[in-house]
């Protein structure tokens, strides 16, 4: 069944002048379009009673929270991103949303926040690019990134699971990640941990990644435009990057990408990379990839290709892993053959250029 949302239009929404303007040049995450999705909750988690209320459309603003509502306290925070792409004959799609509705539902679950209907996940995205299509950019690579999040709203001070709840999704025009597919060097963090076993590292939480923003900084001091995080229980298994997933490709057709143990994010590109790298055929495995495998990999040529996936870049090639130790991977590190292939490939399944054939767009417009 529909959610049924109510509208309030923006009475000062951007003017065709300046919304062209952001769509000449997005960037990522700097603009945001006239409207937002907003729906309450009410109730107990730990009772599992409670109901989600008030959907509807409101001009793009500040929340007016309460100093002491839990979020700001507790954490008590999480979040998806998706995409909407405009396709060749104007219409707008989305690229898997039920996947991301089910992903907030077992971030909810961990953060002891409540489930969303997943109907109404997908309800509100549509809504949002409904009244703000005009927002959709049209560009080669280019897209409109909705942002849905989860916040306890309830105001006190106490250790326990919020009894109130606000659910929202936002947009911004969005242009390519990294501003370009030429391949980036990541950094090698020894210092710090995104997530432990037992923690919240499966999870789409903002504590996630506020814990590994001081390991960006180090990584951005070295130039470097991800970090890449090991995993100490496991002999320094290579775990993920702070926002990416990370693929390698040998030379007997392999794709190897490390498994999922609980301490990372479940990416549904990462999902979605491994369905379409076995259509192709590859040996696909889910597994401990270690540092020592990395270096080795390298050294005998064995090792073609390194490339990290996640919504936000698509896929982007890797060319060094540096450390204050070493350096693996060459500076003359060219996109690779698979790398460039399964990255057209799911580009042109989410714009509409080719064939779809798990079904994974959902129309919005």
């Amino acid at each position: 069944m529909s959610t049924e949302f109510t509208r309030q239009i923006n009475p000062q929404p951007a003017t065709d002048e300046v919304r062209a303007a952001v769509l000449e040049n997005p960037g990522f995450g700097q603009h945001f379009t006239d409207h937002m999705v907003c729906i309450d909750w009410q109730g107990d988690v730990q009772k599992g009673t409670g109901s989600w209320d008030n959907a509807r459309i409101q001009p793009y603003g500040p929340l007016s929270l309460d100093p002491s509502t839990s979020v700001l306290h507790y954490g008590q925070e999480i979040f998806e991103g998706l995409k909407a792409y405009r396709h060749q004959d104007g219409s707008v799609w989305s690229f898997r949303p039920e996947a991301n509705a089910a992903r907030l539902n077992r971030s909810a679950q961990r953060l002891a926040l409540p489930a969303l209907p997943e109907e109404t996940f997908v309800d509100a995205v549509r809504e949002l690019v409904r009244v703000d299509e005009a927002w959709v950019p049209s560009g080669e690579g280019e897209s409109l990134y909705l942002r849905p999040f989860m916040i306890g709203t309830e105001p006190f001070l106490g250790v326990r699971p919020s009894k109130q709840a606000l659910f929202s999704v936002i947009a911004s025009p969005a242009g390519n990640y990294f501003g370009t597919v030429e391949p980036v060097d990541i950094w090698l963090s020894d210092t710090w941990a995104r997530a432990g076993k037992g923690g919240t590292g499966a999870a789409k939480c903002g504590g996630n990644y506020a814990a590994s923003l001081i390991a960006q900084l180090e990584g951005d001091a070295h130039g470097c435009s991800q970090v890449l995080f090991l995993d100490p229980e496991r002999e320094g298994a290579v775990e993920e990057l702070g926002g990416m997933n990370v693929f390698f490709v040998f030379d007997d057709n392999r794709l190897v990408t490390p498994e999922l143990t609980g301490t990372i994010l479940e990416g549904i590109t990462r999902d979605s990379v491994l369905k379409l790298a076995r259509d192709r055929g590859m040996q696909v495995e889910e597994r401990a990839f270690t540092l020592d495998e990395w270096r080795e990999g390298k050294r005998s040529g064995r090792l073609t290709e390194v490339f990290a996936c996640g919504t936000a870049a698509v896929i982007a090639p890797v060319r060094r892993l540096l450390s204050h130790d070493e350096v693996i991977g060459s500076e003359h590190e060219r996109p690779g053959e698979v790398t460039m292939a399964i990255r057209r490939q799911l580009l042109d399944v989410q714009t509409g250029r080719a064939e779809d054939p798990h079904g994974w767009l959902t129309r919005l417009v």
